[in-house]
């Protein structure tokens, strides 16, 4: 019985044309953007400004995509247009902290695919 994963490397493999190092590379540079992600949504969060909420959730959407996070995908695209909105304001927090959760097993199991390729 396999466990689900968050992560998948289907896509990013396809674009890579299965470079190991190219696959490296963006694991690596999506390390270095999750820091922003995180402490940017919630800063965003916690300081009520929903514009950049929605910009930030947009930038970071295009990111988990990468890495076959479709349904932190379709979440991320949802608070985005939310924020445009400013509707359902309530709901936000959930977005983030759902973010946060799923970031946090992403970048366990990212790091295993890295340590793979080593």
């Amino acid at each position: 019985m396999s466990e689900e994963k968050y992560t998948s490397l289907e896509y990013l493999s396809e674009i890579a044309g299965g470079e190991s190092e190219i696959i490296k590379e963006f694991i690596v540079m999506f390390f270095d953007q999750l820091p922003e992600f995180r402490e940017g949504l919630r800063d965003h969060l916690n300081n009520k400004r929903w514009k950049e909420l929605g910009e930030l959730a947009h930038k970071a959407k295009s990111s988990v995509l990468t890495f076959g996070m479709n349904e932190m995908g379709v979440k991320l695209k949802e608070l985005q247009l939310k924020t445009q909105q400013n509707e359902d304001i309530e709901s936000y927090e959930q977005y983030v902290e759902e973010f946060e959760k799923v970031m946090d097993i992403a970048e366990k199991e990212l790091q295993e695919e890295l340590d793979k390729i080593g």
